[in-house]
Order: structure tokens, then C-alpha cells, then sequence
């Protein structure tokens, strides 16, 4: 028996395979391969694929995956701590796209309604490629880096409302008024419906099925939750990606939000494949061919528009230009997402073949341009910022307001960057009476924090004109804790070309950043990598017992090698290897006193025989809120006590099993 449909997947999943390999040899993304699996196997090119709908149908699960992990993954708790970031910033990028793409077709005599939808379009940025090469470069939690999250994640949300106003647009129904107040009501419907099942219905329904600790059955329940709101939304006149979305929404509300999209992710990763392998089908290779000019110009136009509103969008955020230009050099792009819109353009009919043609062929060139924009921007950022004084005029009117604050600074600590690590040297510093002085490029955090009376101030480090307002002349100690990496290495170089006796300590993410700060001048390299590895096996050892001087020992040679142990592939001894660890045959265990045996509680410890009986010895209790060190023959137990005792693991044990007994 023959089925037509399996023959399909084998070819696209085989030749995405050769494609994807190709792609991934030159560091291209791995979306561009699919679309170029499905130009190459469409009706356009080698028609290997002859009916593209039941590919359409895959694709179509593939959407609603896709918007169901969004949805699990998006936390109303997460985006409440950078709502400033994503409302202001999402809706400046999206909407000033949106105004000026629909004002320039307007313009050029194109229908208003399919002006506004292009603008749509035109707006959303791809959320895949760009997240996955910032995360290659370990710049994810940069100031750039989060500021083009926030906006990315305003993209997905809104997305969502163009999806249901399209059709409006469109013209599909005669009374607007009462579509409109029809789908509000709808919608208004779907939330109220998301709200009760993520409070009350599905963590219990999750629960009971967690608890029959079936992977197969919450797998299956995961799967039933998502496209039964699909159904839902699709049956009501809504999309079935809203459906999904709000799906997602309703567990990600719930503890079994992380399992369930971990069981979730292979299947998203197989059928959204065979979204972006239907597109690329839709492209016309011999149209992009014979209007490549208009498309290329089209392409610059498009990308440059974009990159002008995001670093505005940037700007509006109060960052400065260099952290400006990364963010427009982030998000530049057209999306994935604009795919999936391009489908409800289309049959809406505010869309025409023609320019759904010219849509892809402009999407696919400026997707296939961004790798190589990120891997190169922070250099393009330091050209174009270099030309700009405004940064450094409004950074200096910033440092006057407070510079009697600054002037009588000396032997003190500057701390560029306040994130977590920047706040706990602050709190460290505070402390121990050291003073300090704090540059961040995040105008909130700077305004609120000198509310609370920090010496706080709003600067970008790599300029030499803000580290000299930090006094960095007279400081002993500089601790640069920020989250980007090109950043780092020209605030190093900055601080040298000022002074070269301040001890600069540098906090990175990996260890291979460690090498080329200390060529530029950094003293003291602390990679979060290994010194979170440290940290953990040095309680290793703790429990094994070994004396607290010989790891000190062992971690200050791990430290003094610049971690080469650990970094090590071929295993080889280094100097502590020599250390012989006679690690005793003991166990110190800290146990809760449960049973109410009278043999125990309330009598003196020598008339128990607890030593006699079990082998173990108490060396103190902690008793509600007072701790007794003074531990003697005489010396009673009661129901409750928190018991420290030494023993053989065994026996520790075996007293455990007794005292937990009620």
C-alpha cells in the first residue's frame, strides 16, 4: 500500500538533511535552510513535491505548536519585571514601522488597508535566528541583548491582534462596528475561559495526571489541552493560532509549564520545519531572478527603515548610540512570523501573488544577511557611535549634576555594571565601609537607585570621558560585571589609556574570554563557568571531610593555573594531583528528632545508650532558636530537637530510622 504523503516526507526530510549540512558548514541558519529545502523541492524549482497541501497541513500543526511553546514560555510574572522595556520599546519598533511602511505605499498609490498590512509585515523581526546568535555569542543578558528580547517579545504578543484585525482590514464584513464588537466579545469570551482553566481546571487535571507518573498520558493530555483551545478559537472565528497561544498561556500558569514544554519541543521542531519548507515551496526563484534589481533595492530600503526605528526605539529607551546601532543591527530583519501573517494577507486578499512574491524574496535576503550584520556590528556600533558626541554631552551633563559627589572620590571601587554581580560588590562594598561608585547604562535603574541613595551614574564605561568623571584616577579597584563581551575588552582598553595602577577585575561568562582580557590589561579574570564548578566541588569535598586549609589549597592552585585542570581535554596531573585524600570512613549529618519514645526523649543522653546502641555521637542540637554546643552526659533531647551527629554512614542511618518514627 502506497501513501502518497509519506513519500513527501522522506523527500523533504532528506534533502532538508543535505541543505541543512551545507547551511551549516557556511554558519547559516538553520530556518534559511528549510526555506531553501522548499524552494529547491517546490512547484518553482525541481518539482519534487507535487501536491503541496497535505505539506501545508503539517506546516499548519507546526504553527500551532510554535505559538503554543511561545505561549508556555511567556510569564505575565517575567514580563511584569521589563514591562517598561517591552511596552515602550515593543510599540515604538512596531508601530513607527508600521506607520511609516504604510505612509511610503500609501504614498505610491497602494491601497491603504494593504499598505497598513505590509507595514504589519514589515515589523515583525525573527525571533529564532536572532536569539539563537546572541546566544552564540553569549550576549543574551547584555544591555542590547535584552532590550532585543523585550522587543522580540512584544512581536510575538502582537502578532497575535494583526492576525484578527487582518480580516477586518480586509473588508470581509460589511458592518465593521459589529465584527469588531463581535470579535471583542469573543475574545473577552477566550480570556475569561484562559483565566478559570489556568486557575482552577488544568493544574488540577496536570496534577492528576503527574501523578500517575505516565509520561506517555501527560504527554498526551499536553497535546489534547492545546489543540482542543485551538479548536476552540478556530470554531468561535478566531485563529487557531490564537487558540494555541492561549493554550500555552493556560499552563504556562502552572508548575508543569517547564516538563510540558520540554515533551513539546521535538514535535514543534519537526512540523514547524514543514512550515518554513512550505514557504520557501510559495517562492518563485525565476521571479526573485528576473526582478532581483527592485527586490535588492526593495531589501535596502526595508532593512535600513528598520534599523533607523529600532535604534530610535533604542534611543527612547534612553541607551546610549552605541548600544543603539547593536539593537538596530539585531532586529533589522524580516520574521518568521510575518510568514505566518503573509498566510491570513493572502486569503483576506490584502495581499496579491505578485507582492506576497516580492514579500518573500526581500524576506529570505534579509534573514540570510543577518549572521554575518551580528558578527560584525559591534564594529559597524564603534564606527558609528564614534561619530556621535551626543552620548558623551548628555553622559557629562549627567556627571556634573552630581559632581560634588565625585570630586573628593580616592582609593575607592568603581563597579561598571549593576546587575547581580554589580550589586553584590555594592552590598559587599557598603558593608565593609570601602567606598564606591556605580556607572550603568540603564537610565531606570539609575534613576531608581539613587532614589534609594546609591552613588549611582548613568554612563556608557567604554568612553574615556565617563571614567574620568568616575575618578578612576584615584581608585584602587575597578570590577567591570556587565554581560558583553566587546564591551568589556574597550573599557579595559579604556581604563589603561588612563591609568595603569588600578586593579582591574573582570567578571566573564566563559573561560575562552579569559585569555585576551588579560592581554588588554585586565589583573584578575573571574569566568562564571569554572568558578561556579569550584564552588561546587569544593562543597564536594566539604562532605567528604577533607581539611578546609588543603581546599583552600586545592582551589588557589586551580585559580593560579587559570583553571587549566579543569579546561584540560587530556586529563593530564596537575601539582595538587599529588595530594593523597585519606578520607575517613565518617558522616556528618544534621537529623530531625520525630519519635516520642520515652527511652529517649527527656532523659540525659547517658542513661539513652544512644553511643552504646547506634555507634553515633551528638555534637550539638538546635533547639527552635537556640543552638547547644555544650553537649554533656547530662544533657536531655526533646521531640523536635535538630540533632548534629558523627558517625559510620551506617549507622548514622540506622539512628535516623529510629528518630523519625513517631
Amino acid at each position: 500500500m502506497e501513501i502518497p504523503l509519506l513519500s513527501d516526507i522522506v523527500i523533504i526530510l532528506g534533502l532538508s538533511v543535505v541543505v541543512i549540512l551545507l547551511f551549516q558548514r557556511f554558519k547559516l541558519p538553520t530556518i534559511l535552510g528549510f526555506l531553501a529545502t522548499g524552494v529547491i523541492a517546490g512547484p518553482h524549482a525541481l518539482s519534487l513535491i507535487n501536491d503541496t497541501h497535505d505539506i501545508e497541513v503539517l506546516a499548519e500543526i507546526g504553527v500551532i505548536l510554535l505559538l503554543f511553546i511561545i505561549g508556555m514560555e511567556f510569564s505575565l510574572r517575567s514580563l511584569a519585571m521589563i514591562k517598561r522595556t517591552v511596552l515602550l520599546g515593543g510599540m515604538t519598533q512596531v508601530f513607527a514601522t508600521i506607520a511609516l511602511v504604510a505612509l511610503i505605499l500609501w504614498s505610491f498609490d497602494l491601497p491603504l488597508n494593504q499598505a497598513i498590512f505590509i507595514g504589519f509585515l514589515l515589523s515583525l523581526s525573527s525571533t529564532a535566528i536572532v536569539l539563537k546568535l546572541l546566544q552564540d555569542k553569549g550576549e543574551i543578558n547584555s544591555p542590547h541583548g535584552k532590550t532585543v528580547l523585550a522587543i522580540l517579545i512584544f512581536q510575538d504578543i502582537i502578532v497575535v491582534p494583526m492576525m484578527l484585525v487582518a480580516p477586518l482590514m480586509a473588508g470581509d464584513s460589511e458592518d465593521i462596528a459589529t465584527a469588531l464588537l463581535l470579535m471583542v466579545l469573543k475574545g473577552t469570551f477566550v480570556i475569561i475561559f484562559v483565566l478559570i482553566s489556568a486557575r482552577f481546571l488544568v493544574p488540577k487535571l496536570l496534577y492528576l495526571v503527574a501523578s500517575t507518573k505516565s509520561k506517555e498520558l501527560f504527554i498526551l493530555s499536553v497535546i489534547v489541552i492545546c489543540f482542543a483551545v485551538a479548536w476552540l478559537t478556530s470554531s468561535l472565528g478566531l485563529s487557531l493560532a490564537l487558540g494555541a497561544f492561549m493554550a500555552g498561556l493556560i499552563i504556562s500558569e502552572s508548575e508543569y509549564s517547564h516538563q510540558a514544554t520540554s515533551n513539546i519541543l521535538p514535535f514543534r521542531e519537526i512540523f514547524t520545519s514543514f512550515f518554513f519548507v512550505s514557504i520557501g515551496m510559495l517562492l518563485d526563484f525565476s521571479f526573485m531572478l528576473n526582478h532581483f534589481p527592485l527586490i535588492l533595492a526593495l531589501t535596502i530600503v526595508a532593512a535600513i527603515l528598520k534599523y533607523v526605528v529600532a535604534i530610535t526605539a533604542a534611543r527612547v529607551l534612553n541607551y546610549p548610540v552605541r548600544t543603539s546601532v547593536l539593537v538596530g543591527l539585531s532586529i533589522f530583519q524580516i520574521g518568521e512570523f510575518a510568514f505566518i501573517l503573509s498566510k491570513t494577507g493572502i486569503s483576506s486578499g490584502l495581499l496579491t501573488p505578485e507582492n506576497y512574491q516580492y514579500f518573500l524574496s526581500v524576506s529570505l535576503l534579509t534573514m540570510a544577511v543577518t549572521p554575518f550584520a551580528i558578527q560584525y556590528y559591534h564594529r559597524i556600533a564603534s564606527k558609528v557611535s564614534g561619530r556621535f558626541t551626543t552620548d558623551q554631552a548628555l553622559e557629562a551633563e549627567s556627571q556634573a549634576a552630581h559632581a560634588d559627589e565625585l570630586h573628593d572620590l580616592s582609593d575607592h571601587i568603581v563597579i561598571i555594571g549593576y546587575g547581580i554581580n554589580g550589586r553584590n560588590v555594592a552590598k559587599a562594598a557598603k558593608h565593609a565601609a570601602i567606598p564606591y561608585v556605580i556607572v550603568e547604562l540603564n537610565a531606570v535603574t539609575v534613576k531608581q537607585q539613587r532614589q534609594l541613595g546609591e552613588p549611582i551614574l548613568y554612563g556608557d564605561a567604554v568612553h574615556g570621558t565617563i571614567l574620568s568623571h568616575l575618578s578612576i584616577q584615584q581608585a584602587r579597584v575597578v570590577v567591570i560585571a556587565i554581560s558583553d563581551p566587546e564591551a568589556t575588552k574597550r573599557i579595559i582598553t579604556s581604563i589603561r589609556q588612563i591609568s595603569d595602577k588600578v586593579h582591574i577585575i573582570v567578571r566573564t561568562r566563559f573561560v575562552q574570554e579569559m585569555e585576551e582580557s588579560y592581554k588588554l590589561g585586565a589583573d584578575e579574570v573571574v569566568p562564571e563557568e569554572f568558578e561556579t564548578s569550584i564552588e561546587i566541588f569544593t562543597r564536594v569535598l566539604t562532605k567528604y571531610l577533607m581539611p578546609r586549609d588543603q581546599i583552600e589549597q586545592f582551589t588557589d592552585s586551580i585559580r593560579a593555573d587559570n583553571y587549566d585542570m579543569l579546561r584540560s581535554l587530556t586529563g593530564r596531573k596537575t601539582g595538587m594531583s599529588a595530594i593523597n585524600l585519606e578520607l575517613p570512613d565518617v558522616e556528618i549529618a544534621s537529623l530531625r528528632i520525630n519519635s516520642v519514645d520515652a527511652d529517649i526523649i527527656g532523659k540525659a543522653l547517658i542513661d539513652t545508650g544512644i553511643r552504646s546502641k547506634f555507634g553515633i555521637t551528638i555534637v550539638a542540637i538546635k533547639r527552635k532558636e537556640e543552638t547547644i554546643i555544650d553537649i554533656n552526659a547530662k544533657t536531655k533531647l526533646a521531640q523536635g530537637d535538630v540533632v548534629y551527629v558523627v558517625g559510620k554512614p551506617y549507622d548514622v542511618t540506622r539512628f535516623n530510622n529510629y528518630i523519625k518514627q513517631d
